[in-house]
């Protein structure tokens, strides 16, 4: 049960404009790459003073730059920290809140270094000289050690000179063979075939002496890159978590491990009792207990997170939020150690809620908007929020949710010059009876005396959603503010709306979606603004793939956008995961055969005749671009209207501005060229 503390109107978030309607002008791609992007959220011990990644993209250099910025939590009043040509990353305050230790790459560093600024002013100082970079920062409590991650080459060990050698040799090397026996060899974007592990090591600030507190790993801590770790809150004891088996990386499954911070010993598994994953390891500040991430089952996608308690005496473990259907996320404690804060997907936003350290009751603290990166200081919290009308800033509130101000104004300036499209949050019946919601974001300047057309947002996952929040790479208001009606259905198979709602899909994966997408579309054009001859449908990822279903089961649409989409369910065994492909499909290629053919957009081509736009990146490894040129074959050999865009140097997501901007363009020519813009 979520017991209702405080939750507080959308209202409170709306923009407050200085400007007129009609002296603004609607989202563009190329607004949204002006906006600065904030992150990186770091809290001073005092509670009093906020350190933010603040990041400015130059479109014409088609590059970004993150500086750091000090806020007051009192006032909001902001200091710019650090500048230069250089981003820095990861700001993390000392102990008694002197120092601040960051990630930068300048002057000749070949790869981001740790630096140390005094909070009072002065230079950076870099106290690392990695030959694979920093990353994962962490202070020890003395304010004398900071840990970080690096990747290495076990055999090397601490001989940085040598692996500084082998790594030149590798560069220079013309033989580029990637050469694997491992199941899992290459990861969204990038290879995992080099050899390179992840180690934990620590560098003394004054002696500049790096050791090594893990000598004795030579397997992967982590295939995505980021380890992720806490250090004990008396500085001996290190808790991470960490892929279950070595080489040959059959499996993903991650346990939580223990080791010393002295390099002597072994890492040694506290959760050996779970076969699925144990993650997100974080102690209490009193250092009495460990909290992480459980899930139970390695036979189901959507399981919840469950947020466990480990008392470090005793061993024992407890369940904190018993009867919350919803999966924990970013959780934190306060200074007396009485309770847990944390995020979680909920009904279409990322809430803030909290649970007793002694479990029990779920409290929801705030439910608007998207929310992240939360820190607890006495009776407040600072964290990061946005919405479709804004995007991410920071934010400061009372634990019990009272008082909520923004602190940060980066781009408020900015946003005065934009007209925003009014966002209208739905519920609708789809398939089974079970409530599906969605938001509408209308035009700027709508006026429902006109008719206008329709753009239905189809999200990835599929055990994702689309939320209240301001998205760089599908945002809402940018396509809006193009002159659509804009849907975004959280279907069945989306996240926030329970376990069983979430599962449901699988086996089947595009049957509850495409009907829940057709009944979100006939929700709309039963209002009588909407024009059912002028209506798209566009999805990326898992919704690419679900519009590809859409193509192959009806014409209702005048077009479709396919981004990095699944068109063909056999090819997905090329793609980096292949784990769990049989949950998904209901069998595989050698099992199953005629369930996985029975739910494959390409066996459906057929009666396939919408006008399609398929986008792709070159370096997309989960869904390999292979899966865009079969489509697009298939449709110009039927003879369907059909237009091509790979982007050689991107992956998964669309990242650079230019292409991004490029991208949001194409979207738009092609929905104007098949259903128009505007009302009529």
């Amino acid at each position: 049960m979520i017991a209702r503390r405080s939750i507080l109107p959308l209202f409170l978030f709306l923009l407050t404009a200085s400007l007129t309607a009609q002296d603004r002008a609607p989202m563009s791609a190329e607004t949204l790459w002006k906006l600065k992007r904030v992150g990186g959220l770091s809290l001073s011990p005092d509670g009093g003073t906020a350190a933010v990644v603040v990041t400015s993209y130059d479109i014409k250099k088609n590059k970004g730059n993150g500086d750091i910025w000090l806020l007051s939590v009192s006032d909001g009043t902001a200091k710019h920290f650090t500048t230069g040509p250089s981003t820095e990353g990861g700001p993390e305050w000392s102990p008694d809140g002197s120092m601040i230790a960051f990630t930068a790459k300048r002057d000749e560093d070949e790869r981001a270094q740790l630096y140390v600024i005094p909070t009072s002013g002065g230079e950076a100082r870099r106290i690392t000289d990695m030959p694979m970079g920093v990353s994962n920062l962490h202070w020890f409590p003395d304010g004398r050690r900071i840990a970080f991650v690096s990747s290495m080459l076990p055999r090397y060990g601490t001989d940085f000179d040598s692996l500084r050698a082998e790594i030149k040799r590798r560069k220079d090397n013309k033989i580029s063979a990637k050469i694997t026996e491992d199941r899992v060899y290459r990861f969204w974007d990038h290879y995992l075939t080099d050899g390179y592990v992840q180690h934990i090591y620590s560098v003394d600030i004054t002696s500049e002496t790096v050791t090594d507190l893990t000598p004795n790993i030579d397997r992967l801590l982590s295939y995505s890159g980021g380890v992720d770790y806490d250090l004990s809150p008396d500085g001996k004891e290190i808790a991470v978590s960490a892929l279950i088996s070595g080489p040959p990386y059959d499996e993903l499954y991650f346990d939580i491990y223990l080791l010393p911070t002295d390099g002597s010993g072994e890492m040694r598994s506290v959760t050996t009792d779970n076969p699925a994953d144990d993650m997100s390891p974080r102690y209490t500040k009193d250092g009495k207990y460990l909290l992480y991430a459980r899930q139970l089952r390695t036979d189901m996608n959507a399981e919840n997170v469950k947020l466990m308690r480990m008392d470090r005496a005793s061993g024992g473990i407890i369940e904190l939020c018993r009867d919350f259907d919803r999966s924990p996320s970013g959780w934190v404690t306060d200074e007396r150690g009485e309770t847990v804060y944390f995020t979680a997907a909920h009904l279409g936003k990322t809430s803030v809620f909290s649970v007793p350290m002694s479990g029990g009751a779920v409290s929801t603290i705030l439910h608007a908007g998207t929310n992240s990166d939360i820190h607890i200081a006495d009776d407040h919290i600072v964290f990061l929020h946005e919405h479709l009308l804004a995007p991410d800033a920071v934010y400061v509130m009372n634990t019990d949710g009272s008082e909520l101000r923004k602190l940060s104004t980066f781009n408020d300036d900015l946003l005065t010059t934009v007209e925003m499209g009014r966002v209208e949050n739905v519920w609708f019946h789809g398939e089974e009876g079970d409530s599906v919601q969605m938001y509408v974001i209308y035009p700027p300047g709508f006026d429902a005396d006109r008719m206008w057309p329709l753009l239905v947002l189809v999200h990835g996952g599929p055990h994702g959603d689309f939320g209240d929040n301001f998205h760089p790479r599908w945002n809402a208001q940018v396509f809006a503010g193009g002159g659509y009606v804009t849907i975004t259905p959280n279907f069945h198979g989306s996240t926030g709306f329970g376990e069983y709602f979430a599962d449901r899909i699988n086996g089947e994966h595009p049957r509850l979606p495409f009907i829940d997408v057709m009944m979100a579309t006939d929700e709309m054009i039963a209002r009588p603004y909407i024009d059912s001859s002028r209506m798209a449908v566009a999805g990326g990822s898992y919704g690419g793939y679900l519009v590809s279903w859409i193509g192959g089961q009806t014409d209702r649409y005048a077009c479709i956008i396919n981004h990095a989409g699944v068109y063909n369910l056999m090819a997905q065994f090329g793609s980096d995961i292949t784990q769990h492909r049989d949950i998904s499909y209901g069998g595989t290629p050698w099992d199953g055969r005629d369930a996985v053919l029975r739910w494959s957009p390409s066996q459906y081509a057929a009666t396939y005749s919408t006008p399609t736009l398929v986008m792709h990146g070159e370096k997309d490894y989960r869904v390999p671009y292979g899966q865009a040129l079969e489509v697009y074959g298939v449709l110009k050999a039927k003879g369907v209207p059909a237009k091509l865009i790979i982007y050689p140097d991107e992956n998964h997501w669309i990242l650079s501005p230019q292409n991004s901007i490029h991208w949001y363009g194409q979207f738009h020519d092609w929905l104007n060229r098949w259903i128009g813009a505007g009302g009529r």
